[in-house]
């Protein structure tokens, strides 16, 4: 019974490590996903606006690892639905982004969504899902806008996109760059929009585009490092806390080897007696420890798994508004899974040690007498 109860707790410590890696890594995985399907890999920002660059637009055409790259003009907006028979004014401020037909490639909107920022034209305005909420505007519907430069224009809403981050839904929208440079009255753009075929390229990538050209590189990682640099922490408080159960339960195991050493001090005395040595006595230990620290890993990394199998099928739900993502996703990492067998096997065997030395210290001769 004593060694079921040690093996459960064991297991119990490995499963919930497991399931709260996994359910972490989705976490992180799926709110850089959605922070990056409205935000492009790298972005090339000019340091003053100025007109499209032929030669840079040839050189990146020709790189094997840019997918698709866009100008864009960049501005800062009031967006303002006027009051209607029975609703009343919606106003919101947003970050408005002029760009061609190639941003739908630059960039990872659903299917529809790219097709909408594809056929944008111009004197139309894509909203984000909680921007358009925010405001009360949607497909058809008429809104106003107040740029940076206290200029004013009235766009048509040509449809909604929605990334599953509520700080971009909430603040995006995008109009064909010919409309927003009519409405700032110039010809400039502030620069270029990259899509990677590996995003982690990024920031290699942007040093030597702008070695030689004055734009400054804006990689994503730098864009969103503090982010990043948050679920990194999360994750490693998360482990250490969880860690805590395994270590609970190796505890178990040194008990149980205890009292073994207490019940059994008789039969280890008659084993140094007949010639077993210190050695032996502490691998004997040992490998009790062994077989219970395996029986414990093996069953939680079965245990874990199956929680994350739930989870992938019915994702655990989350409130956007707060969480940035609609639902929490799962991802099993290798590695995870190898590195917390490792750790705790390592702290299981450390508390199978103090039992067996105590074993391996017993006088023979003493408990025969």
């Amino acid at each position: 019974m004593q060694n079921t109860i040690t093996v459960l707790g064991t297991a119990v410590g490995v499963m919930v490590l497991i399931a709260a890696l996994s359910l972490t890594n989705g976490f992180s995985r799926s709110l850089i996903n959605a922070t990056l399907r409205a935000s492009p890999h790298l972005t090339l920002a000019s340091f003053t606006p100025r007109p499209r660059d032929p030669e840079l637009e040839r050189q990146l055409a020709s790189l094997p690892g840019v997918l698709a790259f866009t100008p864009f003009l960049a501005d800062k907006a009031l967006l303002i639905r006027p009051a209607s028979s029975g609703r009343g004014a919606g106003v919101d401020f947003t970050t408005l982004f002029g760009v061609t037909s190639q941003a739908a490639a630059a960039l990872q909107l659903s299917p529809d969504e790219s097709r909408r920022l594809r056929d944008l034209k111009p004197g139309q305005i894509l909203l984000g899902s909680s921007l358009a909420q925010s405001v009360g505007a949607f497909s058809g519907e008429s809104v106003r806008l107040l740029n940076s430069g206290q200029r004013r224009a009235s766009l048509q809403v040509a449809g909604l996109f929605h990334t599953g981050n509520y700080l971009i839904d909430s603040a995006y929208a995008f109009t064909a760059l010919s409309t927003l440079q009519t409405l700032q009255q110039t010809r400039n753009v502030s620069g270029y929009q990259l899509r990677l075929r590996d995003p982690d390229e990024a920031p290699a990538l942007g040093t030597v585009l702008t070695r030689s050209r004055s734009y400054s590189s804006v990689p994503w990682q730098n864009l969103y490092g503090t982010l990043l640099d948050q679920l990194a922490l999360q994750k490693k408080v998360i482990g250490f806390v969880v860690f805590l159960i395994v270590v609970v339960a190796a505890f178990g195991i040194a008990n149980v080897l205890t009292l073994t050493v207490f019940e059994k001090t008789q039969e280890i005395a008659i084993l140094r007696a007949i010639g077993a040595g210190s050695a032996d006595i502490i691998g004997i230990f040992l490998l009790q420890g062994l077989v219970l620290g395996l029986a414990g890993l093996l069953l939680g990394d079965l245990l874990g798994l199956g929680i994350s199998a739930y989870f992938t099928w019915r994702p655990f739900q989350l409130p956007g508004d707060l969480y940035f993502i609609s639902a929490l996703p799962v991802e099993v990492r290798l590695t995870d899974i190898l590195w917390v067998n490792a750790v705790g096997l390592l702290t299981t065997l450390l508390a199978a040690l103090l039992p067996a030395r105590r074993a391996a210290a017993i006088e023979p001769a003493r408990i025969i007498r």
